[in-house]
């Protein structure tokens, strides 16, 4: 028998799990898929299935159905964060930009997030701002790289994505969306609205069905990488401080390097594994400057919370 104490942590646990493996390893599993998938119609499948499914189960289980304003808060949401925002990472892997180097380059999305947030003005720390200036480094040591050195036009697709992301999440928590897990599943559905709309106007076909793997990979980031790590990334928000949720961005490239080296046979030149390393440590150094620097208000209300 588990004691009540463990049967608490370990629903935690699990939700850091799937956060730090699952979405580490969407990148590498992408990868896969855009082999025998257009991007933008995988992509937009994607979430289309999943925002269906979640937005059906949310339903039949009595929660609220979103208003006409927090569908439109959702929709805009949807379009950053997912439609742009994973869709044109979905297209540079699609471009070869290995799997692993996608995923560093997305790390830095809290870097952008600090800078979006001045236009709501929200002051960063001098901590903040040496991982911002660190970040940048890793990023110029990252492009020129052997990887995007001669892909500049991949490069800036994962740097409009990351930098959409990130204006997505900062104004995200300061509109009206549709409450708990049900945001997410009509993030979704406007976003594969969206992707597959866009598939069509660039001319996307489908030159041939896609074998078992294909539909695995897609199976893959629909149930694992949309439905069940948003939901658990929601379960964390509302359980432990902000620190530990978004800890992801700094263990998900190396889980998606470690694969894509592993299993797609990547690899990385010492100079983007520096940059790596200085991305990470810039991640890091912008969360602690955020939650164990913040100003004294802040620590009291972040110890109120904890009790």
């Amino acid at each position: 028998m588990l004691s009540q104490q463990s049967r608490s942590v370990l629903p935690l646990i699990g939700a850091l799990f799937t956060l730090y493996i699952v979405w580490g390893s969407t990148y590498f599993v992408i990868r896969l898929g855009v082999a025998q998938w257009p991007p933008l119609m995988m992509a937009g499948i994607r979430f289309l299935i999943a925002g269906i499914v979640l937005f059906s189960f949310l339903a039949w289980r009595g929660h609220a159905l979103p208003t006409l304003k927090q569908w439109l808060a959702a929709g805009a949401i949807g379009i950053l964060l997912l439609a742009v925002g994973n869709g044109l990472v979905t297209v540079a892997e699609h471009q070869q930009v290995p799997s692993g180097i996608a995923a560093v380059m997305v790390a830095t999305v809290p870097l952008f997030t600090l800078c979006f947030s001045l236009l709501w003005g929200m002051r960063n720390t001098k901590l903040e701002w040496a991982g911002i200036a660190l970040g940048l480094v890793g990023i110029v040591l990252l492009n020129t790289g052997n990887n995007l050195v001669g892909n500049p036009t991949g490069a800036l697709l994962i740097l409009l994505a990351s930098a959409s992301w990130a204006f997505g999440s900062v104004l995200g928590s300061r509109i009206s969306l549709p409450a708990g897990p049900m945001a997410g599943a009509a993030e979704m559905l406007v976003a594969g609205v969206v992707l597959l709309a866009a598939s069509q106007l660039s001319g996307e076909r489908l030159t041939q069905m896609p074998s078992t793997g294909g539909f695995l990979a897609l199976g893959y980031l629909i149930v694992f990488g949309s439905m069940l790590a948003i939901s658990a990334y929601m379960f964390l928000l509302k359980n432990v401080r902000p620190a530990v949720a978004t800890s992801y961005a700094y263990v998900n490239p190396v889980v998606a390097v470690l694969l894509g080296i592993g299993f797609a046979g990547e690899s990385l030149a010492p100079r983007e594994w520096l940059a790596l390393v200085i991305i990470v440590a810039a991640v890091v150094l912008v969360t602690l400057g955020k939650y164990l620097f913040a100003r004294p208000a802040n620590v009291q209300t972040i110890d109120c919370e904890r009790r």
